[in-house]
């Protein structure tokens, strides 16, 4: 029975049966279909996944900003009965976040800092700087400020990022206010540094890798140096734009924005690439300067540490690989 079996198996007719039979069960069940959707899936893998990676990661900042957040309402309770006694509640969470965000630039950016030294000891400042897509380092230089100046230096922020749930605290405990003048000549009559960004949310969604400086014919941040005849020090991070990238160029964010003034562009990015902070020399104040004159020397001054330390147009491959190169000392 065996054999017989055996030789009737091995006959041309049925092994073309068998074959018929399996072809026919694969298309009834589909897996010839599955196959290729499982090849097809395994490709939009492979291609979207550094489309999702380079969106998330500006996801991180916000996320390490609720941290921050959440941080500092821990401290508030925890330190309810020590309040009473003390004036500098918020010094403690002030150096505790700043060692985090600067453990945070070191370790993802290389962030350095060239030209602390001419941020005073005492007395007012007013810095002025190029503002990026997310002010990352805009925060790693805070950090830095306040760990080595032992100074904490007020900002002046966009209306927009008051309403946004949760940072009233977080701006209220870094003395960051909504741009009110009379508020800045205070700060910097107090003795203060304060720090703004003349280009504001504008240059954050509309600047790009060229680096372009959109502060149009805004003038007020320098007034604010000539009533409280503070100093202006020009600031600029390398490479600030290959970190993180804007789509506010595209008409649909750009309309959007110009309409309802809502900085609504998504931002992508979060690379790990070199950032390096420059400080210029400060400029005087002078009783004789008119605040369209200091304006416009203050924007050249921005300029030209864009011209010296920028490499233009940037490029994120570029940056990431001076992560390890040492820059000449010329800068």
């Amino acid at each position: 029975m065996s054999d017989g079996l055996d030789s009737g198996m091995n006959e041309p007719g049925s092994v073309s049966y068998l074959s018929c039979v399996s072809h026919l069960w694969k298309e009834w069940v589909g897996l010839g279909d599955l196959e290729d959707y499982l090849s097809y899936l395994d490709y939009l893998v492979w291609v979207f996944t550094p489309l999702v990676i380079v969106f998330i990661l500006p996801l991180f900042i916000i996320l390490l900003l609720y941290l921050s957040i959440l941080f500092l309402h821990v401290y508030k309770r925890k330190n309810e009965l020590r309040a009473a006694y003390s004036n500098n509640l918020w010094d403690g969470a002030r150096k505790t976040l700043a060692t985090l965000w600067d453990g945070h630039g070191k370790i993802w950016h290389g962030y350095e800092i060239h030209g602390l030294e001419k941020i005073p000891d005492k007395g007012p400042a007013l810095i002025v700087y190029y503002h990026g897509a997310i002010p990352v380092d805009y925060y790693y230089f805070l950090a830095k400020v306040l760990l080595h100046k032992g100074r904490t230096c007020h900002s002046v922020a966009d209306h927009f990022l008051f309403k946004v749930p949760g940072f009233r605290l977080l701006l209220e405990v870094f003395s960051v206010y909504h741009g009110p003048r009379e508020e800045c000549v205070k700060a910097l009559r107090s003795g203060h540094l304060l720090a703004i960004s003349p280009g504001g949310v504008r240059e954050a969604l509309f600047s790009d890798e060229t680096y372009p400086l959109l502060w149009g014919r805004r003038q007020g941040f320098a007034q604010v140096a000539i009533d409280s005849r503070a100093p202006i020090i020009p600031m600029f991070t390398q490479n600030v734009r290959e970190g993180f990238r804007s789509l506010g160029n595209l008409s649909l964010f750009r309309w959007v924005y110009e309409r309802f003034r809502l900085p609504v562009a998504p931002v992508y990015g979060g690379f790990p690439v070199k950032f390096r902070t420059y400080l210029g020399d400060p400029i005087p104040y002078d009783p004789n300067v008119t605040a369209a004159e200091l304006a416009d020397t203050a924007q050249q001054a921005v300029q030209s540490l864009i011209d010296q330390h920028q490499r233009i147009p940037g490029n994120v491959l570029r940056a990431l690989l001076e992560r390890f190169h040492t820059r000449h000392k010329e800068e």
